[in-house]
């Protein structure tokens, strides 16, 4: 992964709220009430991506606090964007109180990457050569270009996501929205201005990316290419019994949907129809002071062929996050490079031990610490389908060798480590976890700072 430094540079913590009560004298438990605000600005650089700045910041109403710590309106917005063309562009809202009855989740996000990640299909079935994207003095001959397993992909998504009770812990589904992917190969160009020589990234005309390659290979066809436009409806259902939506002390929430993403044009063999299905379990270990969680999941095409761009895409019922592309990464395998484990299906696991370190209040606000030490685990359940004779006849061509690109297996994807958590009324949590990969072919290790936890 590419070298990254990341100031938080301040963590404001203001409110517009009546005073909270305590709900016991010698207790640190709050019950807040009316509107609570917390923002979070950062600044940072990157080699590749540039210059980053923004904010991100949620805000929540609890009314007279009668159902604290559910909130009755969420609000979080964020905006970064970096002197490279990459950021963040999010407005997300979510109520059961906005419809009676009737659980509302909007999101409406634009994500351009000017340096998105691209490793090929099918897992270890598709070798990445850490030395082919990492310059150091003993890998000079063999280092390729930092672009190798990179590409530009600019994601816009608006969904508008419902859910009812059907009876008790039941609810149903429904939802609908449009995804807009672009893509295409890295701009060289654009990423070498104002650079010294010696830190200009090689043209693909001297030293093609993967994407180049898998373009010229077929693997990737001309109908897919540059992105496209998808709308989408889904349906599903849910079984929640989870004590609070933030770290639950108990519970279980499991669902199951379909989605059916449409295409349009020369495009009309990408609609497809997909079954999602996960299991997220809270267990009590010693009260809220250590809770046991995990999370299994599954995404597979049941129709239909999915265009390469939106493989990496994890559907979901909640859009809490900006980003939901697996397997790999913050979302979903943490330490281990995001987007390397792709295919047509996929299941994975995630647990956690989560321990509260310290409860302690500061201006009527209650705060906690607490660690997470963690294990994630992910497997390809169905391959991309891949004809490799073009590409064996141009790596022979080429005198490339065909076992730096291709393997014959693929195998479990793994990663482990440990996380912090500070959390300032039980909703708003910053969190700062780090893994490390099991596989070498996987990566090294990932940090990743961000709201909320996982799952």
């Amino acid at each position: 992964m590419k070298k990254t430094y990341l100031l938080l540079i301040c963590l404001l913590l203001t409110e517009l709220v009546v005073p909270a009560v305590a709900a016991d004298k010698d207790s640190t438990a709050v019950v807040k009430k009316g509107w609570t605000f917390g923002a979070l600005p950062s600044i940072g650089y990157n080699t590749d991506l540039g210059f980053q700045y923004g904010a991100l910041a949620e805000v929540y109403y609890y009314g007279d606090g009668a159902s604290f710590p559910q909130y009755k309106h969420l609000m979080y917005v964020e905006a970064n964007y970096t002197t490279k063309r990459s950021g963040l562009f999010r407005f997300f809202y979510d109520s059961k109180y906005l419809i009676p009855s009737v659980r509302v989740t909007f999101d409406l996000s634009y994500v351009p990457e000017a340096m998105s990640d691209f490793f090929g299909f099918n897992g270890y079935r598709s070798v990445y050569n850490e030395e082919w994207e990492k310059k150091t003095e003993k890998n000079e001959e063999s280092y390729k270009s930092r672009a190798f397993y990179k590409m530009t992909k600019n994601f816009f998504r608006s969904t508008a996501d419902f859910q009812g009770i059907i009876t008790g812990n039941f609810y149903w589904n429904a939802g609908l929205g449009i995804f807009h992917y672009g893509a295409d190969e890295v701009n060289i160009e654009f990423l070498n201005r104002n650079k010294n020589e010696d830190k200009k990234l090689p043209s693909t005309d001297q030293q093609p990316t993967l994407y180049n390659y898998y373009k010229d290979w077929g693997l990737i066809k001309n109908n897919e290419l540059h992105g496209g436009t998808h709308p989408f409806v889904r349906a599903g259902l849910t079984f929640d019994t989870r004590t609070r939506p933030n770290n639950p002390s108990r519970g279980i929430w499991a669902d199951a949907f379909v989605t059916y993403f449409g295409a349009f044009g020369e495009q009309k063999e990408y609609n497809h129809l997909t079954l999602n299905a996960s299991f997220r379990h809270y267990v009590p270990v010693w009260g809220d002071n250590i809770i046991f969680a995990y999370r299994l999941g599954y995404q597979g095409s049941l129709r239909g062929n999915t265009p390469f761009y939106m493989k990496n895409y994890m559907a979901t019922l909640f859009t809490k996050r900006a980003n939901y592309e697996m397997l790999g990464g913050a979302n979903s395998l943490r330490g281990i490079v995001r987007n390397r484990v792709t295919g047509d299906g996929y299941a994975y696991a995630n647990v956690e031990f989560r321990v509260r370190l310290a409860s302690f209040r500061i201006a009527r606000q209650a705060f906690y610490i607490g660690i997470n030490p963690l294990f994630d685990i992910g497997y390809i359940t169905d391959p991309v389908e891949m004809d490799l004779a073009g590409a064996k006849a141009d790596i022979a061509e080429k005198g490339l060798d065909y076992n730096k690109f291709f393997a014959l297996k693929d195998g479990f994807h793994m990663g482990v480590g440990a996380g912090l958590k500070i959390a300032m009324n039980e909703n708003f949590i910053l969190s700062v976890d780090f893994a490390k990969a099991l596989n070498r072919q996987d990566g090294k290790t990932g940090l990743y700072i961000m709201l909320g936890y996982m799952f």
